[in-house]
């Protein structure tokens, strides 16, 4: 029999059980896997292997399913050992009959719940079994996209209607409430309940969050006279996240997500009918359009629910779009990604959601034409994605091709996420980042290896982002009437600059219609760009003298002013670009190179916005932007062998100890500005960019210590077998540096006690000489030179902090780890990464670091220590700024604490715990049953969320961060980071996952500091 191709799936014999409607391509696992199902075969019960046993025998595709589970996908296998008869029975079942048995038990269940208690227990019970059924129909490729997303939603819809039913039934019995119909509690309950996003389209992916919303209707409620509907609602609402959310021994149902209600940093999370109606006709902006598109009421009041959103009709759906919504739409396009690169997609890392060619790319496609057209045209209105399309292409809004190809795209991306997500149970969209882990995800994929998953997987998104920069290209008129733009200044030239510049002043003046277009264009002082525009062409500034330069700015003015009109605040953006411009030290090649590459000039207006420091180092380097033309740049970023090569060029031109430092300051600057492109760009992850950084500076910490041993020898000679090592620790020994880390380091060196002395002209013993190159070394890192700082230093990580030496000799470093340090000592030592120094001296160091950490310990005095230490710090510190990530009650010290805590208390029974990477450390925690479920769904998108924002943070400030006054791009970006639609969204989130962090920090460490 011929298989079906790639993501086809088998109808044959619907009826069928599911082991026997399996098909290719099915997963490729490894040899390793077989023995893992054997041994879990050998501790069955005799019937259920036997059942079993009997059953990959006549369905030989089975075992390879079910190897590929055991080798990549711990969630489903975990499923699958929790009740090998429920398995067994599901695999003998018709997949269809499976789900509709799964989901009237549960209705038939839920309806008797005598309480909260079994009414979660029912629903994750539910919740379990379907996952599983759903997964193997998934992966055998026996229902399609489609269906999956359905069941997945199917579910969903059960688990809220179900919840909210016991809610209303129960608040009636205690007489809250008066119901019209017993029978059906919800009806005239004015309780809505929307289903947004993915549920709201029918769409949910395999480990979605569900986006809801909660409104209440003050008419049509019957409460008693003594309560108040909003807070009895929020109550309502607070019960119905935590029967779905809450982690129990039989697990959750879905973790929800209220943040779509209309600015939820400062709304409860249920709001009365009318205040939303008033905030969606005076606030609406146009995301809050596009979510609204897939919503549909799921539980609760279904027909107060349909006719709220009746009412939000003509905000969703308007017949008459004037300029200035038009152009709102398509900005929508232009600020999905502030600047996203070019060329090359990466695969490994690569964020098949948000990323180039993602998910979110064909979404977006079909939203913003349904808001354009979906008012006039209610044909085109359809929640789901692929209807969506469809009805487009039916309308000719779109061609066939573009409807076939992102379809087709759609499937395929939506099966990786799928498989993703199977893996762990986690809302991930972001591809295995080490090629190794890649392979065995393209192999649980259905691929034979990852270099053909790759070729499949770069083939759809090239196509996506076809389609989607062909979005809008043929927009109307008005929208590219600033094409015509002209500034009518005379002649250039001129007899000197001082000439030229008096005509800029007191001559020629625009054309009155380019001043109204630029006022169309969202300039509120057009009369100040036209005159800017006119000194530029004078040649005012050092960067423009060359009548080159001016050429090419005259070329580029347009796009500039394009650029600048689509910032949000155009003036500013413009002003900006225009001091950018008086700083800029050589203009010639610097805008012949925008000019040959002028989508470069959206990056460098999103640097004016939003990364000032980046701006001042390009003004002063123009050459730095030339790796951005590279189409591999984006795509890549550098290893240690490529920056290796790259600093050694740079050296070999240095013919002093002072050039070599003045080349790796700029090195180092110039790295740090294309990482920073990078992360501005999203093109990296804050983990890849903690690990670049780090990375960058290792290379330019071992050079640096090769050349100041070297140097310090010339003057002191060397000690016979002497050597030294640098121990990183902090961020940067945690490969999780940001772009404005301090370096935390401490010396280690050893030699010949029998030999002390140095054997150079001025002489210097032992300890004094180590001492006096550590001061030398920490002087080469942070010295002053023409080309800046390298990095700032702080040694108060190392034996004795400030009171001991600067360098510690091996053996009293062990001596004192053993002796002497105090527990935060050994918790620095946790994030201890051994950087620069000869082999023999790195492996002691090493064994030493590692016999510490291993230590039996006493669990109570560590979190007593621990505990302690946290209190200490936000008393210094202070912890009340939800912004300040690092130290707010709930951040990122709560978060490395614990990581740090749980290797103290279980390295010695447990060595593999042991990670300098928090984040690293957690998952661990995890594989090894140290740290509860409930915490772990907290801890790890909680330490992911706040590197993702602190790396722009950092990149883009130098101070302290305030929401209020920080420029809106700033705002934008940091929402975006966090895939949340706006601002107020991001807020709302950060205060509540720290919230939930610091209720971790307290089960785990046992106390509130």
């Amino acid at each position: 029999m011929t298989q079906p191709a790639a993501g086809t799936p088998n109808h044959e014999s619907d009826e069928a059980g599911l082991a026997r409607r399996l098909r290719g391509p099915l997963p490729v696992p490894s040899a390793a896997s077989a023995a893992r199902i054997a041994s879990w075969l050998d501790s069955l019960k005799p019937a259920t292997a036997q059942a079993l046993t009997a059953l990959i025998r006549e369905c030989r595709p089975l075992r390879q399913v079910l190897e590929g589970v055991a080798e990549a996908a711990p969630y489903l296998f975990d499923l699958i050992r929790a009740d090998a008869a429920r398995f067994v029975r599901l695999l003998e079942s018709a997949p269809d009959e499976a789900l509709a048995a799964i989901v009237e038990q549960a209705r038939n269940d839920t309806a008797v719940a005598l309480d909260q208690t079994e009414l979660m227990q029912i629903l994750r019970r539910m919740k379990a079994e379907a996952a599983l059924l759903i997964a193997l129909a998934d992966i055998g490729n026996v229902w399609p996209v489609k269906r999956v997303t359905a069941a997945l939603t199917e579910i969903a819809d059960i688990a809220v209607r179900a919840a909210v039913r016991f809610l209303v039934h129960e608040a009636a019995a205690r007489e809250k409430l008066n119901l019209p119909d017993p029978d059906n509690p919800e009806a005239g309950s004015g309780y809505i309940v929307l289903a947004m996003g993915k549920m709201g389209g029918h769409e949910l992916n395999y480990s979605s969050d569900i986006d809801l919303m909660v409104f209440f209707d003050r008419h049509a409620a019957k409460l008693e006279p003594d309560l108040e509907p909003g807070q009895f609602y929020v109550r309502l609402t607070r019960d119905l996240v935590k029967i779905l959310q809450q982690r129990t021994a039989d697990g959750y149902v879905f973790r929800v997500d209220l943040r779509l209600r209309p600015d939820p940093s400062s709304t409860q999370i249920a709001i009365s009918t009318a205040a939303a109606l008033d905030y969606y006709e005076h606030r609406g902006q146009n995301w809050e359009r596009a979510a609204l598109i897939k919503a549909r009421p799921c539980a609760g009041d279904l027909v107060a629910g349909d006719k709220f959103l009746g009412e939000l009709s003509p905000f969703v759906w308007r017949k008459y779009l004037d300029f200035a919504t038009i152009a709102h739409v398509h900005e929508m396009k232009r600020q999905i990604h502030a600047y996203r690169g070019h060329g090359e997609i990466a695969v490994e890392g690569h964020n098949i959601k948000l990323g180039r060619g993602g998910i979110r790319e064909i979404e977006f496609f079909v939203q913003t034409q349904q808001l354009i057209a979906g008012g006039r045209h209610p044909e085109l209105r359809g929640g789901s994605t692929i209807e969506a399309l469809d009805a487009l292409a039916a309308e000719k809004w779109i061609s066939r091709e573009a409807r076939d190809e992102l379809a087709a795209a759609y499937d395929f991306l939506r099966r990786v996420e799928h498989r993703l997500q199977m893996m762990a149970d986690e809302q991930t969209h972001t591809l295995p980042a080490k090629a190794e882990a890649l392979d065995v995800f393209a192999r649980f994929f259905g691929s034979q290896s990852r270099d053909e998953f790759a070729v499949i997987l770069l083939r759809h998104m090239r196509r996506v982002e076809r389609h989607y920069v062909r979005l809008f290209e043929h927009a109307p008129e008005l929208l590219a009437q600033h094409l015509n733009l002209s500034f009518a200044a005379g002649p250039a030239g001129g007899t000197d600059r001082g000439e030229r510049g008096e005509r800029a002043a007191s001559g020629a003046k625009p054309p009155d219609d380019t001043l109204e277009r630029l006022s169309h264009m969202g300039f509120r002082q057009p009369h100040e760009i036209a005159d800017t525009v006119l000194r530029w062409r004078s040649g005012v500034y050092r960067a423009l003298r060359g009548d080159q330069a001016r050429a090419h700015l005259d070329d580029l003015v347009p796009v500039i002013i394009d650029q600048c009109a689509r910032a949000e605040n155009s003036d500013a953006a413009f002003a900006a670009f225009d001091r950018f411009l008086a700083s800029l030290r050589a203009g010639g090649r610097f805008l012949s190179l925008l000019r040959q590459n002028p989508q470069l000039v959206r990056f460098i207006v999103l640097l004016l916005g939003v990364a000032p420091r980046l701006t001042d180092i390009l003004a002063l380097n123009p050459h730095f932007i030339d790796p951005l033309i590279d189409p591999t740049f984006f795509g890549t970023v550098p290893d240690a062998q490529r920056l290796d090569a790259v600093l050694s060029r740079a050296l070999a031109e240095a013919r002093s100890y002072e050039a070599m430092l003045d080349a790796i300051r700029l090195l180092g600057q110039e790295h740090m500005f294309l990482i920073g492109a990078r992360i501005l760009s999203g093109s990296i992850t804050a983990e890849q960019a903690g690990e670049v950084f780090a990375r960058l500076a290792d290379v330019l910490l071992r050079t640096v210590h090769t050349r100041a041993e070297a140097d310090f020898a010339e003057t002191y000679g060397r000690i016979r077998n002497g050597q030294s090592a640098i121990v990183a620790l902090g961020r940067l020994g945690a490969r999780e540096m940001t772009a404005s880390s301090d370096l935390d380091l401490i010396v280690i060196y050893d030699y010949d006690q029998d030999h002390p002395e140095s054997d150079g002209e001025r002489s210097l013993y032992g300890a004094q000489y180590y001492a006096r190159f550590t001061q030398r070394l920490i002087s080469a890192l942070t010295a002053q030179t023409n080309y800046g700082v390298l990095y700032q230093v702080d040694m108060r990580l190392r034996p004795s902090g400030r009171s001991g030496p600067v360098a510690t000799q091996i053996d009293g470093f062990v001596s004192y780890q053993e002796r002497e340090a105090w527990t935060w000592e050994h918790m620095a030592l946790t994030r201890a990464r051994v950087i620069s120094g000869p082999p023999g001296l790195v492996a002691r160091i090493e064994r030493a670091i590692h016999d510490v950490l291993c230590r039996q310990r006493d669990v109570e005095i560590i979190a007593d220590d621990v505990v302690t230490m946290r209190a200490a710090i936000a008393k210094e510190k202070g912890d009340a700024d939800i912004w300040d990530l690092k130290y707010v009650a709930g951040g990122l010290v709560d978060i490395e604490f614990i990581a740090q805590y749980l290797q103290l208390i279980h390295a010695a029974s447990a060595p593999q715990i042991l990670d300098t990477s928090t984040a690293r450390v957690l998952e661990k925690a995890t594989r090894l049953g140290l740290l509860k479920v409930e915490d772990v769904e907290v801890l790890r998108p909680a330490v992911r969320l706040f590197h993702d924002l602190t790396q722009i943070l950092r990149l883009c400030l130098s101070g302290r961060f305030d929401p209020k006054t920080a420029n809106p791009g700033i705002l934008a970006l940091l929402a975006r980071a966090a895939d949340l639609p706006d601002f107020a969204a991001l807020q709302a989130h950060v205060e509540d996952t720290q919230r939930h962090v610091r209720d971790s920090f307290v089960r785990i460490l046992g106390r509130a500091p």
